[in-house]
Order: C-alpha cells, then sequence, then structure tokens
C-alpha cells in the first residue's frame, strides 16, 4: 500500500510561525511534524509516500528529499496554486495508482495507523475517528459496528486519517474541490466504515495547540 500525506495548506491559523516556516516542518519533539508521520509509516511497513505541497513547496521539498534518508521513497505532487484536499489527492492518483492508500493530514499528531487492509468490499472510505477535541465537541460522525453514520446520539471527529479507494473521486473535474463532500456523499451510500481510536491523538492546527502538544510529549517523556 501506498500513502499520501496532505502538505499543501497554507498554515494561516499558524500564523505567524508559518510566515518563515511552513506547517509541516515546524518542530515536534525535536523533528519536524511531517518526519514524526515518515517514520510511522515506515515502521508499518509503507515505502512509498505521496505528499503534495504547494506553499513554500521547495523548502518542503530540499528538507525531506526523496526520502532515503527515512528509508522510504517520495514521490511530489506539486501544486501552483493550492487545490484543496480532493483536488489535491485527485492530482495525485496517477503517482498513486489504481489501488486503496493511507491518508494522512500533515498537520494532525496520531501514534496510530488503520490497518492496510482496513477497506473491504465495495467501500471507499475507512475513517479514523477520535474522541472529540474540546476545539470540536459536537464531532463529525457516528460509527455503529464498524460503519460511519451521518448522525448519531453519539458522535466521533474524523482524525484526518483514512484508507482511500481512487473511485471516492471518480467523475470529479480537476480543479480545487473539498474531499468532504465526496466522503459525506459514501456515507450516505453505506459505503465507509470505521474505526474508534482512543489513543494520542491532536490537531497541530494553531500555536496553541502545538506548544500543548510539547507540553504533553515533554510530560510523556518524563
Amino acid at each position: 500500500m501506498k500513502a499520501m500525506i496532505l502538505a499543501a495548506g497554507l498554515g494561516n491559523r499558524m500564523r505567524p510561525l508559518t510566515d518563515h516556516c511552513p506547517k509541516p516542518l515546524l518542530p515536534v519533539a525535536g523533528k519536524p511534524l511531517i518526519v514524526h508521520h515518515l517514520e510511522r509509516l515506515r515502521a508499518a511497513g509503507i515505502h512509498e509516500v505521496v505528499i503534495n505541497v504547494s506553499y513554500r513547496a521547495e523548502q518542503i521539498m530540499a528538507a525531506l528529499g526523496n526520502g532515503d534518508a527515512f528509508g522510504l521513497r517520495i514521490d511530489w505532487s506539486q501544486e501552483t496554486t493550492p487545490l484543496e484536499t480532493g483536488g489535491g489527492i485527485q492530482q495525485a492518483l496517477p503517482l498513486l495508482g489504481e489501488a486503496p492508500f493511507l491518508l494522512i493530514n500533515g498537520d494532525v499528531w496520531c501514534e496510530a495507523l488503520p490497518n492496510a487492509q482496513a477497506l473491504q468490499g465495495d467501500d471507499l472510505a475507512h475513517l479514523m475517528l477520535v474522541n472529540n477535541p474540546t476545539h470540536h465537541p459536537d464531532g463529525d460522525f457516528g460509527l455503529r459496528a464498524g460503519r460511519v453514520h451521518p448522525s448519531s446520539a453519539t458522535r466521533l471527529t474524523f482524525a484526518g486519517i483514512s484508507v482511500i479507494h481512487p473511485a471516492l473521486l471518480a467523475g470529479q473535474p480537476p480543479g480545487a474541490f473539498a474531499l468532504a463532500p465526496l466522503l459525506r456523499r459514501a456515507i450516505d451510500d453505506q459505503r465507509v466504515s470505521g474505526e474508534h481510536y482512543g489513543g494520542h491523538w491532536v490537531d497541530v492546527g494553531t500555536p496553541e495547540r502545538l506548544a500543548e502538544l510539547e507540553s504533553q510529549l515533554h510530560r510523556k517523556r518524563g
């Protein structure tokens, strides 16, 4: 299985930290956030990674190179202007191939990955869901018997980590578009499975959350 890391965002919520450093290269526990993703992917046996870039693309590409330093191969999908999540994935599909792939938002911290075999039957996606953080108390989706539902008495938050079948994007015109509406349509069609991860996860979207993550990891290291 291949993996894709979404790393083309402008990082507006992270300013001023991202004025001169793209968000994927912001340090966490002594190394760039995106390097933690690469190390976890390699440990999971994934050797081919596609990364989309736009804002300060050259800076990210120079820092990570072709992936040799991390024991894997990196292919780059460079966007002249950001294509949002869906458009970025669609542009990268020739690099990803026709098989399901692991998709990771570059600005999350998570100590686990879904099973490479999580996608079954004619499902189009498998989502990792987490407990709702304080900044997103209402969650995104329900989860019952391993199936994701648009509504439920108990809702969880999408972790920004999933297994995606390329067919999810079939028929979409080129250009910028979001992934979320495609996921919601597939959920309505009962073609999305999911799992609840109760471990350490952080949406590293603001300087305050980045600082809190650093503090959590420092306490964990003792």
